[in-house]
């Protein structure tokens, strides 16, 4: 795991003059291989739903599809007519996902962009391109873009905790002073429902809602009326999974006039689909690891200079405290941006020192970055010197303690079971969850008899180390005070089929690196998580200790594990 720097209790600002050079992609270059790309592509596009296009005009100036047109515009010609419901819309969704990541370098855009010799070769096209295209299509200018107020947020660990714990802070702020009455709230994945990934004041879209935006972009890309088909250009071939869902994500939040936008990056941020804007108000990269290696890496700077690519002129630049390498990339990503990037340590001033919704530890260090990103923001939006208006204590403590961001060290009780759930699925996340459940489980512990201590894991990620992830599990395990009596390989599989993807010689695998670390622990396969849990529960109340069970190991399981646990249980 990667070491990690004790954060001061003041926000400090940090001027590196080391000389390290930043990977040198050309970003200039790429938008003229965009271009090179889509130009006359666009326009047939834009000419097949011309006739169909009716823009109004809101009262506060923004412009985008009418509701009269969403509700009466035919669906594309195809073989069959789509309904508008929100399963449809979801169906529709899912058709954008790519069966699997290309293979094959791409020597074109890898030339065009002036891609580094000593970086992994690009494979597929960059997020980024057609997003221009796209959103002018749905009638949404730069202008349009820019009103939203935009909290710009990347990352390797926590970034969506950032988000969510600035998001609870400015509501609070709201509450109180009138701004902001709305915000808006785009993370991803989701963890049990789709809608999670668009929030507005906290909450997910609900189905209808969701299913009547999608329908409006659905009447303004044409493309999505047709099968994806990786060979054509991306203008063509209409935007993908992410893509569309960031698409969604911006339509919604301008017809539903947020007065801030939150926006977490998918994986990277340079050419992230979210970095399409141009006039972000705040920026903030989140602590970094070793992550998504094959697009990003290899090295650790490389990924801090992807992930400070959403860094804009005009815009606060802010980061956590990181270590010195990837900290001196961001510092200078800033300073070509015309800022001066301010590293934010742990604010035990202003935070609550006694809530739990700041356990474990690192919740303190993503919660701090979210005030200072809160800060700045209030001071962009409003201007600095209104006291009336600031950031106060209250406002601090009252959104802290609105904070929910389920899968992520969450503790559910179901009857003389204990489960701990976190979607940790990196080497340095599973490291940071076992140290919790070891902690937690201590505090928790009702008698002077340990409880039964069992692990439930499964990642399925052709692109991790699943191995080296389980066995930095398995240590980390070894090395808290949890003792673990079993652990349980399961797979994605709620209770129906097992997917294709698990193989028995993916539990093989399993079997021999958990043995090597915790050769005392009972080995168990189950292919459904429920059965998994089930199982757990059967070993772990056998003596009357009660059990406390861990599930981690991917957001897959997690989400799943948590539907099974909906009914009856009792979250603490």
């Amino acid at each position: 795991m990667a070491s990690r720097k004790t954060a001061t209790n003041a926000i400090s600002v940090v001027r590196s003059r080391a000389k390290t050079r930043s990977c040198a992609f050309a970003t200039a270059s790429l938008f003229q291989f965009h271009r090179t790309c889509c130009i006359g592509a666009v326009q047939q596009s834009r000419s097949a739903v011309r006739g169909r296009r009716l823009l109004s005009k809101s009262a506060n100036g923004r412009s985008g599809p009418s509701e009269a047109m969403a509700r009466s515009a035919p669906p594309h010609c195809s073989d069959q007519a789509v309904e508008r419901t929100y399963e449809d819309a979801l169906r529709v969704i899912s058709s954008r996902k790519r069966h699997a990541r290309p293979q094959a370098s791409n020597t074109t855009i890898a030339t065009v962009i002036g891609k580094p010799q000593d970086t992994p070769d690009l494979r597929g096209t960059p997020s980024i391109v057609g997003m221009s295209e796209w959103l002018r299509m749905l009638g949404h200018s730069d202008e349009n873009i820019n009103s939203l107020n935009i909290i710009h947020v990347a990352g390797t660990k926590g970034k969506g905790s950032t988000c969510a714990f600035a998001e609870c802070i400015l509501r609070s702020h709201g509450t109180r002073t009138g701004f902001p009455k709305k915000t808006g709230l785009y993370t991803s994945p989701h963890l049990m429902k789709p809608e999670e990934r668009i929030r507005i004041n906290s909450e997910p879209l609900a189905p209808a809602v969701l299913a009547k935006y999608f329908f409006e972009v659905y009447d303004l890309l044409p493309q999505l009326a047709t099968e994806y088909d990786p060979q054509k250009l991306p203008i063509d071939r209409g935007p993908r999974l992410l893509q569309l869902w960031a698409l969604l994500a911006f339509h919604v939040f301008i017809r539903e006039k947020v007065d801030v936008t939150i926006l977490e990056t998918h994986n990277g941020g340079e050419y992230d689909a979210t970095n399409v804007i141009k006039s972000p108000l705040v920026t903030a990269v989140t602590t970094l690891g070793m992550d998504h290696i094959d697009m990003l890496g290899p090295t650790i700077e490389n990924i801090a200079w992807h992930k400070s690519g959403i860094y804009k002129t005009g815009a606060v630049a802010l980061s956590t405290m990181q270590d010195p390498q990837p900290a001196a990339i961001l510092d200078e990503r800033a300073a070509a941006k015309g800022q001066q990037i301010t590293f934010v340590g742990i604010d035990d001033v202003r935070l609550p020192r006694d809530s739990l919704k700041l356990e474990p530890s690192v919740r303190r260090k993503n919660a701090s970055l979210a005030v200072a990103i809160s800060e700045q923001f209030l001071e962009k939006s409003l201007g600095s010197g209104r006291s009336e208006v600031g950031l106060t204590a209250n406002d601090i403590a009252a959104g802290i303690e609105q904070f929910a961001w389920p899968g992520r060290f969450q503790i559910v009780r179901d009857a003389d079971s204990t489960w701990f759930l976190d979607s940790a699925h990196n080497d340095m996340s599973v490291a940071i969850a076992a140290q919790w459940f070891a902690d937690a489980g201590q505090r928790m512990q009702q008698s002077d008899a340990d409880p039964v201590r069992i692990l439930i894991f499964s990642h399925i990620n052709e692109l991790r180390d699943t191995a080296a992830l389980l066995e930095n599990l398995a240590i980390a395990l070894r090395d808290s005070s949890a003792s673990i009596s079993h652990v349980i390989f399961s797979t994605y599989a709620e209770s129906q089929e097992p997917t294709s993807r698990t193989t028995t010689e993916d539990s093989g695998l399993f079997h021999e690196v958990w043995t090597k670390i915790l050769p005392d622990t009972q080995i168990w396969d189950e292919p459904f998580i429920q059965k998994a849990m089930e199982r757990a529960k059967v070993l772990g109340n056998q003596d009357g200790r009660g059990m406390q069970t861990l599930i981690t190991g991917s957001q897959h399981l997690v989400g799943p594990a948590l539907r099974v646990l909906q009914s009856g249980s009792a979250e603490i």
